[in-house]
């Protein structure tokens, strides 16, 4: 039961490296990461949207990855999944897989040719430190649901990205991105029976998860709240450029007032502000979404019944998708990720503004799930 892991002093339990601390079966360890571009980019042909995930579920035996590009009118999903295996370090699933460079610095992301059209390599390199996100927690009916640690970078895009018969040269004044590790507790795999979580009908799920970059720092914005407008969870943070030296500071409490398309639930826009321990306003910043990314479509992010982080789905299975434009109502139940433009000040940045106001939430007079 060793792996090439066991040969390293990072030992944190008195087990073998394949095992984690926990026999929960929803115990996962991801990457995730986005391409988007900046100014220059935004409102031209060039325009366009990507995401990658590769996560390990030690306790499901499963590993598993995808990679959807929304390019214009082109949307596409390539996504694969394996038997984990012994081999931890290995990050690849199929055609797609991370390398990790220089610890905290710099990934490598690669996805090989596939009958799909989409093919990058690309290296991500850090423009801010990597931030350790607040603590992620939740129970449901005395049961865990969320116990999971994150980290979260700012950065930039240098390589090659084809989607069908188009290529884009990915540089890093013009493409930026963010990326994150979690790892932790949080629903995996096939369904559960609900048992006693049957009675739950009248919860929601509200989440803002804001990073983006400026000329010489970023932010980080989280945000989880229940249908009253409680907090679970709550980060907001300003983070300086990597070999910097400086911690980051603390905003404080973020408040959010977003701003939706007449009719619907999609987010044309919000206003962040952050107050101190005293009450005081530390900083507002305006955002405008720009490119409305559907998350939920493809990636196994819980939409589809047959394909979930971490379901089984044999030895090595490996598929693809065109993606059909989402539906307009999407946006009333799924949750987006928005490449936005982001005012502080005199400054603008850019960055993701990802959003779900699901369910009933209070604060803006929504009720139920439609």
């Amino acid at each position: 039961m060793l792996s090439p892991l066991d040969d390293f002093p990072v030992h944190q339990i008195s087990e073998p490296m394949r095992f984690v601390a926990t026999s929960d079966r929803n115990f996962y360890d991801r990457y995730y990461f986005n391409i988007h571009g900046t100014g220059e980019v935004h409102g031209t042909d060039d325009e366009l949207f990507a995401v990658i995930g590769v996560g390990q579920y030690p306790n499901l035996s499963v590993a598993d990855a995808f990679v959807s590009v929304l390019w214009g009118d082109d949307h596409r999903v390539v996504r694969s999944s394996k038997v984990l295996g012994a081999d931890r370090m290995d990050a690849s699933v199929g055609p797609i897989r991370v390398e990790v460079v220089k610890g905290l610095e710099q990934v490598r992301v690669i996805v090989e040719p596939n009958e799909w059209g989409i093919e990058l390599d690309a290296l991500y390199d850090g423009f801010s430190e990597a931030h350790l996100e607040s603590r992620h927690f939740d129970r449901q009916f005395s049961r865990v649901t969320f116990d999971s640690t994150r980290f979260a970078q700012l950065g930039s895009w240098t390589g090659t990205l084809r989607l069908g018969d188009r290529e884009v040269r990915l540089t890093p004044e013009r493409w930026w991105g963010s990326r994150d590790r979690s790892w932790g507790v949080r629903p995996v795999g096939e369904p559960e029976p609900p048992g006693i979580r049957a009675t739950d009908t009248a919860g929601g799920f509200f989440w803002i998860y804001a990073p983006v970059r400026f000329e010489d720092h970023a932010m980080i914005t989280i945000v989880q709240e229940r249908p009253t407008g409680e907090r679970i969870m709550q980060d907001a943070h300003r983070v300086f450029p990597l070999g910097s030296g400086r911690e980051a500071d603390w905003l404080g409490r973020p408040e959010h007032q977003l701003r939706f398309a007449p009719g619907s639930r999609s987010v044309i826009g919000a206003t962040l502000s952050y107050y101190g321990a005293h009450g005081e306003r530390t900083a507002e910043v305006e955002v405008e979404t720009l490119l409305a990314f559907p998350l939920l479509l493809g990636t196994g992010y819980g939409l589809e019944p047959d394909w979930k982080h971490g379901m089984y789905q044999g030895d090595l299975v490996v598929q693809g998708q065109e993606i059909p434009p989402a539906d307009p109502t999407y946006s009333n139940w799924g949750l987006t990720e928005y490449a936005a433009r982001f005012t502080c000040g005199d400054q603008v940045g850019y960055g993701m503004f990802e959003c779900a106001v699901m369910g009933t939430h209070r604060q803006y007079g929504f009720e139920g799930w439609g």
